[in-house]
């Protein structure tokens, strides 16, 4: 049996216009509109824009569709390229812009123009709409639509010029006010923006819309396999119009495959920048969000994402996604790569009282399974600490129930010693605050006694020599699996716990020198990561990227 995986679609289509000859080098591209921060949605595009260059032998560029200078950003521009470096791939030659291209797009509504189709439009944006038509009825042509060319020529002159305002007419295509796609029923190509561009700052005081640029960037390009999203597969018509229209050096093809849908998440561009404007969350690169950055900062790796964008598949059926497989894929990589460290989250303090003080090295390894990662060293001193809920003063929990530390019986100290609990030490309103022990002697690395029969093992760090830190436990930002569907308000669906801040957990003294974008499983607690935007020296920030275990498999 062949372990050849099959091809979905795209790559059938590749290889057969390979194989035919009808291209020599594949060329796709993943054109960004730099308006805001590139999500898990985009993941999936960048996945497979770059990956399908890669494994055919081709390139892929990183083009940016900056023809809205209203909502377009250089932080956006930045912000995506490190997206697509960080996910691992690289693209062909420098940055491109359509931009660049903006005075090519420009002889090009020229030519349209006199070839008859297009013309200037001064219809209100109202009246547009009007002239427009609906899915059930043909649009009306507007009353500009049979203008002379020499009269079309003079009004985009003046268009360009500056001479008239925001919204006083805009150029069309001629195409058909009555075909049933209305994407066709003379769509702008051009409209006033009196805005300065980050690329070009105030050269211009007309862009192109983006339906008018998309194709021809390609053709520019050498695009072979311009590869979109479904909601784009109502396009395509106008798309090679525009390439049968004009004079363009290549003629690429569009395919559309099904966007990324995750539950328990939102992707509109539109919302995630109202949670960010509102304040509900912290900034574009806050843990919470399903965008690229964020993620990185929750300590997301890479390869766990290109791993997820590999399960899903590339198909033509819209589908939701269970975002459980996304944490899935990020659990079951960070297993296998992340160092192991010890971190108390709500910490008591433990005295042992049979130990003569100093300190002792403990020796456990970085990885129970991978000896190539090294050892670390954990001191272990006469104080430590340890989780408050690995102690309990009820004798009465059986074995099976409570497999930590009960007052008058004996707990394993992860690769350290056998301790008993010999007393709870309270305070005037009977809170626990000590626990006076005793450790069993010669037990590091080694079985106990006959007659001592430990509960369990817990985690611990000494209380004299740790890492004082906080720790910020996150999960998902909503906790209704279809947050914007229908008429719901996507803020309703917010999580109240999806961050919960620890300001005093206590590390073993090795995460001194954690760094940013390091994951490390904190033993029987989850997966974290060195926060890259609040962590100091003198007060290290962790991250829960997951935790060791799906919590929300009752509620998918």
């Amino acid at each position: 049996m062949s372990d050849t995986k099959p091809q979905n679609f795209l790559q059938q289509i590749l290889s057969q216009d390979l194989a035919d000859k009808k291209h020599t080098k594949i060329v796709t591209r993943f054109p960004p509109e730099p308006n805001g921060y590139l999500h898990i949605g985009h993941a999936k595009s960048i996945c497979l824009n770059f990956g399908l260059a890669q494994e055919f032998g081709g390139e892929c560029n990183l083009r940016f569709d900056d023809t809205n200078p209203g909502k377009e950003d250089q932080e956006y521009v930045d912000a995506i390229a490190e997206d697509v470096r960080w996910l691992g791939f690289t693209w062909a030659g420098d940055i491109k812009y359509a931009s660049s291209y903006f005075e090519r797009f420009y002889e090009w509504a020229i030519h349209l123009i006199k070839a008859g189709d297009a013309y200037v439009c001064h219809l209100s944006p109202d009246e547009a709409r009007a002239y427009r038509g609906s899915l059930k009825e043909p649009g009306k042509d507007s009353p500009h639509r049979n203008r002379s060319v020499e009269e079309n020529l003079l009004e985009f002159e003046k268009m360009r010029a500056g001479e008239y305002d925001e919204g006083a007419c805009v150029l069309r295509a001629k195409i058909d006010m009555a075909s049933p796609n209305i994407n066709m029923r003379d769509p702008i190509l051009y409209r006033i923006r009196k805005l300065a561009h980050h690329q070009t700052g105030d050269k211009w005081c007309i862009y192109p819309t983006y339906d008018f640029a998309h194709g021809q960037e390609d053709a520019i390009e050498g695009i072979t396999h311009s590869i979109c999203t479904l909601e784009f597969a109502d396009h395509r018509p106008l798309y090679e119009w525009f390439i049968e229209h004009l004079p363009v050096p290549s003629k690429p093809r569009q395919y559309e495959f099904a966007r990324l849908e995750l539950n328990y998440t939102v992707t509109s561009k539109r919302k995630l920048k109202q949670l960010v404007d509102d304040n509900y969350v912290d900034g574009w690169n806050d843990p919470r969000m399903p965008t690229i950055s964020g993620m990185r900062r929750r300590g997301y790796p890479a390869s766990a994402v290109r791993k997820f964008c590999e399960l899903i598949g590339v198909t033509k059926a819209a589908s939701t996604v269970d975002v459980g497989m996304l944490e899935f894929a990020v659990r079951d990589e960070l297993n296998e790569s992340a160092p192991r460290a010890m971190c108390v989250l709500n910490p008591l303090k433990v005295v042992i009282s049979n130990f003569d003080g100093g300190t002792q090295m403990m020796t456990q390894p970085v990885h129970p399974n991978n000896a190539d990662m090294g050892e670390r060293q954990l001191p272990f001193t006469k104080e430590l600490f340890i989780e408050r809920d690995d102690f309990t003063e009820d004798t009465s929990l059986s074995r099976k129930k409570f497999k930590r530390l009960v007052l008058g019986e004996w707990v394993r100290l992860r690769g350290a010693y056998i301790i008993k609990a010999d007393e709870a030490v309270k305070d005037a309103a009977g809170n626990i605050i000590e626990i006076k022990a005793s450790l069993v002697p010669n037990t590091v690395g080694a079985n106990p006694p006959e007659g001592i029969n430990p509960r369990g093992v817990i985690h611990w760090v000494s209380a004299t020599d740790n890492v004082n830190c906080e720790v910020r436990l996150y999960d998902r930002l909503f906790n209704d699996a279809a947050p914007d569907a229908g008429d719901k308000n996507f803020l309703d669906a917010i999580n109240p716990d999806a961050l919960i801040v620890i300001s005093n957990a206590k590390a073993e003294a090795s995460l001194a020198n954690a760094e940013p974008g390091v994951a490390y499983q904190f033993e029987r607690e989850g997966y974290f990561c060195l926060d890259s935007k609040y962590s100091s020296k003198e007060k290290p920030v962790f991250n829960r990227t997951i935790g060791l275990k799906d919590n929300w498999a009752n509620n998918v």
